[in-house]
């Protein structure tokens, strides 16, 4: 289980970055619910292992609280937001939080929530991972607090940077004896067999290989690590985590209490926050499109793309992700759904949410160029254009087409309308402008043999042709 040693270097010197205090020095804020009340309010909590001692703990003092992120992927998606965003609350109120990437975990695989084997990934393609995700989890809570200050009345309480840590540091040299000594000998087969995800491939065709049966193990054994390194009390994860995490609260227990240890007095330790497995009012998952995940990653899937996946939510699903998704108040988020219920065709309370997701991932820069992608698309708002805002907005989606004038200017309309798509072929745009159904600008095109002038294109850079209703090519000169 070793990666190479440039590739370590590289994720641990983003890691490394993250333990130094932030540039821009941020207090916690001022909220007036408790902290597991409001996750609850905000349909953050599936389940909570003693919730009571939980709220009693932190009350008490600053918690140690730690989600892990699988590395099958170079970046976070739309999925990550809740346990993230439940992290996060635990952050804007002075709590410590760790986010923990795979890198070791990654190489093995987790069977919860999967009815085959995950596909062995290549040690060089985890590496990469963990080294975007490092760098994709630092950029989304530096975005994130940036969102909160400007929503949030902030208090005297400092507020703790990030400690992302990367499980292969103390996972790539521990040897078999010693796990078993301090893993193996504290764990009960029964117990294991019993798990919810170990039962499901039992009873499949498939089974289940060793490999995947000991994670719930290495997954226990961050747990420890993470306490007896970083006094971390708290785990958070996705509901399908719930058999995971009580392994792991359950080692702490019994690690601590072995011959040998340093036995921890008093009452047990280590508690379990399990987020919802989000679906749609429909019931399909959360953020994936024809296989595709909505990503957090600009170059995995652009501004106009992510706050356009927003936009679309169902009237059945908005209200919820309101809750989720922002750090809006109820009564913020009641009156936008009152207004929403009464006039549901103005889809405010959808622009509301599109607008508040974009701006905690992207930021407000990003709600710019989304909304001017919207206009450009489907509102046709060309009169004022600029090349620079309209290419900055585009940028990452299939209509913007960068060209030197030499391609495109003086070119027929038809011929062009066949080279971006928006006809099958030449004699297909022809029908097109015959049928009227082709324009430039907004104009309709009435002659096959019209050619693209310098002279119309806007801000002297810029050509919008349009097949009818759907169907858009914007051209810009590089």
């Amino acid at each position: 289980m070793r990666l190479s040693r440039n590739g370590l270097r590289s994720a641990h010197s983003i890691i490394s970055e993250s333990w130094h205090p932030w540039k821009r020095q941020c207090r916690s804020f001022k909220l007036q619910a408790g902290l597991l009340e409001d996750l609850k309010s905000r349909g953050l909590v599936a389940d909570i292992t003693r919730p009571a001692q939980l709220e009693a703990e932190i009350q008490r003092q600053p918690q140690t609280v730690y989600v892990g992120v699988d590395p099958t992927a170079r970046s976070l998606h739309v999925g990550h937001l809740v346990p993230l965003l439940c992290l996060f609350h635990f952050q804007i109120r002075g709590h410590q939080i760790i986010p923990l990437i795979g890198g070791a975990t990654g190489l093995i695989g987790d069977p919860s929530g999967r009815s085959t084997e995950r596909p062995l990934s290549a040690k060089e393609t985890i590496e990469y991972n963990v080294t975007q995700l490092t760098a994709g989890i630092i950029r989304f809570f530096d975005g994130a607090m940036g969102y909160a200050k400007k929503r949030l009345p902030q208090s005297s309480t400092q507020i703790l940077s990030p400690n992302v840590q990367n499980n292969l540091n103390w996972l790539k040299d521990l040897n078999l004896l010693e796990f078993l000594r301090t893993v193996g000998f504290h764990s009960r087969v029964n117990t294991m067999l019993a798990r919810e995800s170990v039962q499901a491939r039992l009873s499949s065709q498939q089974g289940i290989s060793f490999t995947e049966f000991t994670y719930q193990l290495l997954q226990a054994y961050d747990f420890l690590t993470l306490h007896r390194q970083f006094g971390c009390t708290i785990q958070i994860g996705g509901s399908d985590q719930w058999g995971n995490i009580i392994a792991g609260i359950e080692l702490i227990n019994r690690a601590n209490s072995a011959p040998g240890s340093q036995p921890e007095s008093g009452p047990e330790k280590g508690f379990g926050i399990t987020t919802p497995l989000l679906t749609t009012a429909s019931g399909q998952k959360f953020g994936k499109s024809a296989g595709n995940a909505v990503s957090l990653n600009e170059e995995d899937t652009s501004v106009f793309d992510f706050y356009q996946f927003f936009l679309r939510s169902s009237d059945a699903d908005v209200g919820r992700y309101l809750k989720m998704f922002t750090l809006l108040p109820q009564e913020k988020i009641d009156s936008v759904m009152d207004a929403h219920n009464r006039s549901p065709e103005t889809r405010q309370a959808q622009r509301l949410l599109a607008e508040e997701v974009t701006e905690l991932v992207h930021g407000q820069h990003g709600v710019a160029r989304a909304q001017l992608a919207t206009r450009l698309l489907y509102e046709r708002d060309i009169a004022t254009a600029k090349a620079d805002d309209v290419v900055a907005a585009l940028r990452g989606t299939p209509v913007l087409h960068l060209r030197d004038a030499s391609e495109v200017v003086d070119v027929p309309l038809v011929k062009l309308a066949a080279t971006f798509g928006l006809a099958a072929s030449n004699s297909a745009a022809r029908q097109l402008v015959s049928a009227k159904g082709l324009y430039l600008n907004n104009i309709p095109v009435s002659d096959v043999h019209q050619k693209l002038c310098s002279a119309e294109l806007v801000d002297g850079r810029l050509a919008f042709l349009r097949a009818g209703s759907q169907k858009l090519a914007v051209i810009a000169l590089k």
